[in-house]
């Protein structure tokens, strides 16, 4: 149907009036497209496009291509089947199914003949880039951006050239919301119809609900919908549980209907959800007969569930204690231990409350599965490997390794073998049978090269090379092996003072540097409270702990240079000391730890000595040995006695939390150590 036949007969005199619109403008679009529209054609505007202008038309070479190929072969996987269904549907429309990437390249087409050869005039083929940046306003690439369908119709295209083009693209999203690709439609704009954006909707939550199954084939999988009818369908929704309850994926449609994001409702299990327990759905639907069973949220609304599981660890209800250890058997086969990331330490947790953590998580997360490499700065010991770990276990590659290397603890000698393997009889010491090397163990998933500001100068040209080429050549080898990592550096050099001092390449410093975050220093965060009860929480054995009120003043006025790897430390070595005791004093503290803050930091709150058997006694016979009645006042308190004892009670009051004693007074934390410190100088 052509664009002109769908529209309303128009009265004679507004006719041309019509006709000199914009062809997009009479589709009677909402106003929320026509913004999206406008806002892309900013952005084209700033990026120095032209729309006169001819782009780039030149693909990938072969090996590019296949390279693109190789780390989207899931994806391809997948989707192929799903296309070539879409296609049947839309044949003989002048129309192609385009497949890209999360980088908008064109990774698989199939299409009407005498189309394709329309789109490959303006290069819409494999190999392509389709991006914003590239094309202008398009389908594809304005949907990655936008990260939702998108219809790009006729001239809301920026280019002139693509015109005669209408497109219809839908992201295609992994279990935990990260974007994998793009699906499109395109064709010629007469051929537009308004149906087929609900088609590449469809067909794309085909793709994710297949992409789910797959990640989650041994896990639970709770198919549910308001109406038990629609279980099984494209509408329903779907949500992988791990074994102790835990919402560990979900499908679109899930997220819609919950009215969740996909972070909130992993923060979720089956019993905070739905009210219900893994054990029970277990003994409900083990036949295959079973029907689906209304559950309740937690604010009233009713859902029909059915679940469905595979392997031995469904045989039956799992025991609380054994939840725990099962849990790993939820996902795809997990990494070898070597190589395996840190299960649990997701970006979320790394945000304990202070801002500047907060910005760097928040800067992460806007890269996240973008191809962009992360280059993480900060001193030692400020947690620059848990924010690696945090970024692995939060991207799509959290199901493969995560391998870290030391670039400063391994021998200059030894380093390229470690990193880029090596063949049998390569040089002398090396196995029999060769080694794989660090950066093919960590293909598929991502590689943290810790310390890069100590990589040797010639070893840092063989790792641009790496890194450009995508392969691996191991030593004493003429082949190169296909990779695909996510690159993640951390050091606690300037690099920028190194490269002009000609200490580290140019080149791979711009390729090191995506995104260039820094990690602060423990003296300069704002949660000092928030780390150390966390630190205490993850050790069983001092979970009972709390810091003393003076150990606490202490923690907060020392400046620790070790940052928080040295806070772990004393908390540790502290914990051991404190036994079976409720609070960890000064007197629990290293003694290293404490010389150390005498010398940066002067006298800090001392503990109070511990009363001695004799003092009730003393005390309760001091009255009846003085001259005076029992009865006789003591002397006046002055005011400054009189403050110093309400600020010691109002932290006796808040269990030792300076913070909450200084909200509680409306003074700052540091007018209360100035205060206590104060009323120790005068008592001695």
């Amino acid at each position: 149907m052509s664009v002109s036949s769908a529209l309303p007969p128009l009265p004679r005199g507004r006719r041309q009036e019509a006709l000199d619109r914009p062809v997009a403008s009479r589709l009677a679009l909402p106003a929320s497209h026509v913004a999206v529209i406008e806002q892309s054609h900013d952005r084209c505007a700033a990026f120095g496009l032209t729309r006169i202008e001819r782009p780039d038309y030149a693909p990938l070479g072969c090996a590019d291509l296949a390279v693109a190929r190789g780390r989207n072969e899931r994806l391809f996987t997948h989707a192929a089947p799903v296309m070539e269904v879409l296609h049947d549907q839309i044949a003989g429309t002048e129309s192609m199914v385009v497949l890209c990437d999360s980088a908008g390249t064109v990774i698989h087409s199939v299409g009407d003949e005498d189309f394709l050869g329309k789109a490959s005039k303006v290069a819409l083929q494999p190999g392509v880039d389709w991006s914003e940046q590239a094309k202008g306003t398009n389908a594809i690439g304005t949907a990655l951006i936008e990260e939702r369908a998108t219809l790009v119709h006729a001239d809301e295209h920026f280019l002139h050239a693509n015109h005669f083009l209408t497109c219809s693209a839908v992201p295609i999203l992994d279990p935990r919301g990260n974007l994998l690709g793009v699906l499109d439609v395109s064709g010629d704009q007469r051929s537009y119809h308004q149906h087929t954006m609900a088609l590449v909707k469809m067909s794309a939550r085909m793709i994710e609900n297949q992409w789910l199954g797959d990640t989650f084939r041994t896990a639970m999988r709770l198919h549910f919908h308001l109406r038990p009818e629609f279980i099984g369908t494209l509408v329903e929704g779907i949500l992988a549980i791990a074994p102790e309850g835990r919402i560990i994926g979900a499908n679109r449609s899930a997220l819609e209907q919950l009215g969740l994001s996909g972070a909130a409702l992993r923060m979720h299990s089956l019993a905070s959800l739905f009210g219900t327990s893994v054990g029970a759905l277990v003994d409900r639907f083990r036949s295959p007969l079973a029907t689906p069973v209304p559950v309740h949220l937690a604010g009233g609304g009713q859902f029909y569930v059915q679940a469905r599981f595979d392997g031995p660890i469904w045989g039956g209800a799992i025991a609380p204690s054994a939840a725990s250890e099962a849990v790993g058997a939820t996902a795809a086969p997990a990494a070898p231990a070597a190589t395996a990331a840190k299960p649990g330490i997701g970006l979320s947790q790394l945000d304990t409350g202070d801002a500047q953590i907060a910005a760097v998580v928040g800067k992460v997360r806007r890269v996240l599965d973008r191809d962009i490499p992360i280059l993480v700065l900060g001193e030692t010991g400020t947690g620059k490997e848990l924010l690696a770990r945090g970024i692995h276990h939060d991207s799509r590659r959290a199901q493969q390794p995560f391998v870290a290397v030391n670039c400063a603890s391994i021998p200059e000698t030894l380093i390229e073998a470690e990193l880029f393997g090596y063949e049998e009889g390569a040089f002398t010491g090396a196995r029999r049978k060769g080694a794989a090397g660090k950066i093919l163990q960590a293909s598929g998933g991502t590689l943290f090269l810790d310390e890069i500001g100590d990589m040797p100068l010639p070893l840092q040209a063989h790792l641009l090379r790496v890194l450009q080429e995508r392969c691996v050549t191991p030593l004493g080898s003429t082949r190169s092996i296909p990779v695909d990592v996510a690159i993640i550096c951390a050091t606690h050099r300037n690099l920028r003072e190194m490269v002009e001092s000609r200490a580290f390449r140019e080149d791979l410093y711009y390729r090191l540097n995506g995104l260039a975050v820094r990690m602060p220093p423990l003296r300069e965060r704002g949660d000092l409270d928030v780390l150390v009860r966390r630190i205490l929480d993850d050790d069983p054995a001092s979970r009972h702990l709390r810091l003393a009120a003076p150990a606490s003043a202490m923690f907060r006025a020392y400046r620790w240079p070790g940052n928080v790897r040295q806070l772990r430390n004393v908390l540790r070595t502290a914990s051991v000391m404190a036994g079976g005791e409720p609070l960890i004093t000064t007197a629990h503290l290293p003694d290293d730890f404490l010389d150390e803050v005498r010398q940066l930091d002067g006298a800090l709150p001392a503990d109070p000595p511990a009363p001695s058997p004799a003092t009730p006694a003393a005390s309760a016979a001091a009255p009846a040995a003085g001259a005076g009645p029992a009865s006789a006042p003591a002397d006046p308190l002055s005011l400054d006695e009189v403050e110093v004892q309400a600020i010691r009670q109002a932290v006796e009051a808040a269990g030792g939390n300076i913070s909450v004693a200084a909200r509680r007074l409306g003074i700052s934390r540091n007018t209360i150590y100035r205060k206590l410190r104060w009323s120790q100088r005068d008592s001695s």
